[in-house]
């Protein structure tokens, strides 16, 4: 792990990576109700009984590429050796049927003084399966012919041969295709599209807000980058029925505005919560984990180098929410340049927010009264020491 190695420092934690977790957080986890999206964006579902296998066969280079790498690389390797073998028993049966193989038997019987016969073979020196395996592996990779060649004694073997070329180049395309197509997932570069581990809630501008922090670790932007989030819960209609994961888009706002983003440097993106938010009633009380409530944070775009859309996804169960603290800021001036201070991504501050949902505060507005704010700001001006650009010393009498 990388946190492991130095590399980042221990209080900076990517959700897409594996973290150290300890014993009796691990058996407190246990207790939690199941996430539908995983901090690293896995989807935590399950199919089961599909009776209709066949659809997969259908779209045979997708399930290529969603298998694992094992099953790839067998399949990769078991496609070339299944088509030598074949191929190699069809020149078998060709020089079988023509004789090669007795005529090239009786060749080898007698001495080198003799003068051999005209009779001429479909493939020359092929005397045995190994052979003709061998010819079938020469063919299809075009190594090259060596002692053995096809003839025009034969129009059989001619048209096996232009046969075996055209699946040996149609199992390259398909098995590199696949290859690519694995080593180029979008998924991998959303690997370096970190979210940070917990949520917060706190007061902006009046107002109760949910907020997290967004970033990227290269230097190679997501182009046209939009980001949304959902709450998912359990929930029941007038009528009865019950939706086990019931899908609600919330509204977001972020620094530029609107859902896309410019992922030049980390943001905090912030949704308010009002009365059209279904984290209209939400209190500390509530941020527990028996609490039903997760919501999903999905961003998109795309990259900049290769021009394909990728996709990170985390999620936030209710026992990571913090209320009452703020992201600490991790940009800061230096040197004429703008410098990302990864170290703090995660790091938050407590903040005086008031302990009531957004329905009482809206309809309280005395709340507001006994909330001791701090006149100060808690952002800590950088000192900057200038260095002067010339020395004065005496010169030597």
């Amino acid at each position: 792990m990388l946190s492991r190695k130095g590399i980042i420092p221990e209080e900076y934690v990517l959700t897409r990576l594996a973290e150290d977790v300890p014993d009796h957080a691990r058996y407190r986890a246990r207790e939690r109700r199941a996430r539908f999206v995983g901090k690293n964006g896995a989807c935590n579902v399950a199919h089961k009984n599909i009776r209709e296998q066949g659809r997969f066969l259908q779209d045979v280079f997708t399930t290529l590429v969603d298998l694992k790498w094992p099953h790839t690389l067998l399949i990769f390797t078991m496609s070339f050796l299944c088509s030598w073998l074949l191929f190699g028993m069809v020149w078998w049966l060709i020089a079988f049927a023509h004789g090669d193989l007795d005529h090239g038997t009786r060749l080898q019987r007698t001495s080198a003084t003799e003068v051999p016969d005209s009779f001429v073979p479909c493939v020359t020196s092929i005397h045995s399966f190994t052979s003709a395996f061998l010819f079938s592996i020469e063919v299809q990779v075009t190594i090259g012919f060596g002692g053995r060649m096809v003839t025009e004694e034969c129009p059989a073997a001619i048209l096996v041969l232009i046969v075996q070329n055209i699946v040996g180049l149609v199992i390259n395309a398909i098995m590199l295709g696949c290859i690519f197509m694995k080593t180029s997932q979008a998924h991998r570069r959303a690997e370096t599209l970190i979210f940070s581990k917990h949520a917060v809630i706190a007061l902006r501008d009046g107002k109760l807000c949910f907020m997290l922090r967004v970033g990227d670790l290269r230097k190679s932007m997501i182009i046209s980058a939009t980001i949304r989030m959902q709450v998912v819960k359990k929930t029941s209609s007038l009528e009865g029925e019950v939706v086990p994961l019931n899908q609600i888009d919330i509204q977001m706002e972020n620094p530029v505005g609107g859902n896309s983003i410019f992922l030049v440097s980390p943001l905090i993106i912030y949704h308010v919560i009002d009365k059209n938010s279904p984290l209209y009633d939400i209190s500390p009380t509530n941020l527990h984990h028996h609490e039903d409530l997760e919501i999903i944070v999905i961003l998109e775009g795309v990259v900049e180098t290769t021009g394909i859309t990728t996709q990170a996804r985390t999620s936030y169960l209710a026992d990571e929410i913090l209320w009452g603290q703020r992201f600490v800021p991790i940009v800061a001036e230096e040197d004429g340049r703008y410098s990302v201070d990864y170290s703090k991504f995660g790091n938050t501050v407590k903040v005086p927010t008031p302990s009531c949902t957004a329905r009482q505060l809206e309809e309280d507005q005395s709340i507001m009264d006994t909330v001791p704010f701090s006149p100060r700001s808690t952002i800590r001006k950088r000192s900057v020491k200038l260095k002067p650009k010339f020395t004065i010393t005496d010169e030597p009498s």
